[in-house]
């Protein structure tokens, strides 16, 4: 008998019992409340709660608004450069108890190629708790109970760690890894040592080779990863679909990105009906994860370290450039609407306070904190995990501009799907004479130096990159034909689907493709 299966289904129902059900589901507001007066309460004594007077806070009658006066929001730059470098130089209780061990690498800036996210021990418990939850979850598709003793194959960067003298630093998966439960190791894959390996190409070949040894019964990973491993197997082996190799895999658990744009490639990979669910696990905490059958988002979890509020992303609180305002509005949990667009902000147990993350939100049914992620406040290209920010095309049109000593006061990028997979086009608006083939190369590279995971994404995901050269005046006659001039209008630096087809069609009505 599985014996596996047995005790995910026993888990199962100790969970969904009624009244676990109510207290989980029903209660997200109240839930969210004990989480911050816990957050507060244990970081009452570092460095940051002193000097934002955590223990003050905590008598106040009505503590999540006395926290909101008192803590101001803050981004990444702004964390970092004020607490964040302190517990990176090793200083311990800078804003949560103990000495960070961890850092997480991120996709960064154009002041950086990543940011340094602290890890706490009592975030990674935080994430195990949730990893659990959903994997207990999926019972819910009701698989015989021999499913839950298939592999579990989890496709992320290196689980390779950097010692840099006081910390250890990496990507969150491979962090992530050394708590893995040691029940689950037997049904981990691609396993510990294919898992460290670097280089993405070489761990593909790994695991291409591996694939016919392996059971899988649950894929986790990005859609662009994913997708380029499932056809290498495909190719090698010359079957018609995973399933010739995978008979029992089952579930697709994707993450990161929109996986709209995937679905009809992934349909040509399977051979019997695949059951998707999304979970939302950033750098900083595990957000969300698809719990219900049907569901068309994910559910945050409101009761695991993490307090969230909610900016209504509009001109009132961010500027042109996805920039975070003085004094933005925000909501809690209890204030929300459905159907409206807010950024994150998150207070967490590695030390986070009122930090933006980054990415936007809005809810479906705010009962069930059913939530849907619509985009990011600065990040405006990201089709595949590139997570192209407005900072990155900016600094590489800059270092164009001063290599080829030129002048591109417009430019725009569009990505589209290419051969099965993506590609970026470049529309650059100069009055100089420049060969579009070099200054794709040239814009490749400088964006593979700026943003880790672009130059990650170039490897399989991104097979093209291209640029198209235009007259300046381009750009200004497309936005007077859209009746937008003046300052207080600006080309968009990245045209999306529901725009390009007009935008082309406009370049080849006034004959300047």
């Amino acid at each position: 008998m599985p014996l596996l299966g047995s005790l995910i289904r026993s888990a199962y129902t100790l969970r969904n019992k009624p009244v676990e059900l109510k207290k989980q589901w029903i209660h997200p507001v109240k839930a969210q409340k004990n989480q911050l007066v816990k957050l507060l309460r244990k970081a009452q004594f570092t460095a940051f709660g002193e000097y934002y007077q955590f223990s003050k806070i905590l008598t106040s009658e009505d503590v999540v608004n006395a926290f909101r006066e008192s803590v101001p929001v803050f981004d990444y730059s702004k964390m970092y450069k004020c607490w964040w470098y302190r517990a990176l130089n090793g200083e311990p209780y800078v804003s949560w108890p103990g000495k960070v061990k961890y850092f997480a690498l991120s996709s960064g800036t154009s002041e950086a190629s990543s940011k340094y996210i602290p890890v706490t021990g009592d975030m990674l418990r935080s994430i195990k708790r949730a990893s659990l939850r959903q994997i207990v979850s999926m019972v819910r598709y009701d698989f015989p109970l021999e499913f839950y003793e298939k592999g579990m194959l989890m496709i992320g960067g290196s689980t390779h760690l950097q010692y840099n003298g006081t910390y250890y630093e990496g990507d969150l998966s491979g962090i992530t890894a050394a708590s893995i439960p040691f029940w689950f190791q037997h049904f981990y894959k691609p396993g510990k040592r294919i898992s460290r390996t670097a280089d993405w190409n070489t761990k593909l070949r790994e695991m291409v080779k591996k694939a016919p040894h392996w059971d899988i019964g649950i894929v986790v990973g990005v859609p662009a990863w994913v997708q380029i491993l499932l056809e290498k197997i495909i190719e090698e082996y010359e079957v018609n679909t995973i399933h010739d190799i995978w008979p029992n895999l089952g579930v697709y658990v994707h993450s990161g990105v929109s996986f709209k744009p995937y679905v009809k490639s992934f349909e040509k990979l399977f051979a019997k009906k695949i059951m998707y669910n999304e979970s939302y696990l950033a750098s900083e905490g595990y957000v969300a994860y698809q719990n219900r059958l049907g569901a068309k988002g994910m559910d945050m979890i409101t009761d695991n370290g993490i307090f969230f509020e909610f900016v209504p992303f509009n001109d009132d609180n961010f500027d042109a450039e996805g920039n975070l305002k003085e004094n933005p509005e925000t909501f809690t949990l209890a204030e929300v609407e459905n159907e409206k667009e807010y950024a994150l902000l998150m207070s967490t147990n590695a030390g986070a306070w009122r930090y933006l993350l980054g990415d936007t939100i809005k809810f479906l049914d705010k009962d069930f904190a059913e939530i849907q992620i619509t985009g990011r406040t600065k990040h405006f290209l990201s089709i595949c995990g590139e997570h192209l920010s407005q900072d990155n095309m900016n600094r590489a049109i800059e270092l164009l501009q001063e290599e080829m000593n030129i002048e591109i006061p417009e430019f725009t990028v569009h990505a589209y799907r290419h051969e099965g997979l993506f590609a970026h086009r470049w529309y650059l608006g100069t009055p100089a004479q420049i060969n579009p083939e070099e200054a794709a190369r040239k814009i490749d590279q400088y964006l593979k130096n700026l943003n880790d995971d672009y130059r990650v994404e170039r490897l399989e995901a991104i097979r093209k990159v291209s640029v198209r050269v235009l007259p300046v005046k381009a750009f200004m006659e497309y936005m007077e034909m859209k009746g937008k001039t003046g300052s207080a209008h600006k080309f968009p630096r990245v045209l999306k689907n529901e725009r390009i087809t007009e935008w082309e069609q406009f370049l080849k009505d006034r004959q300047y493709l």
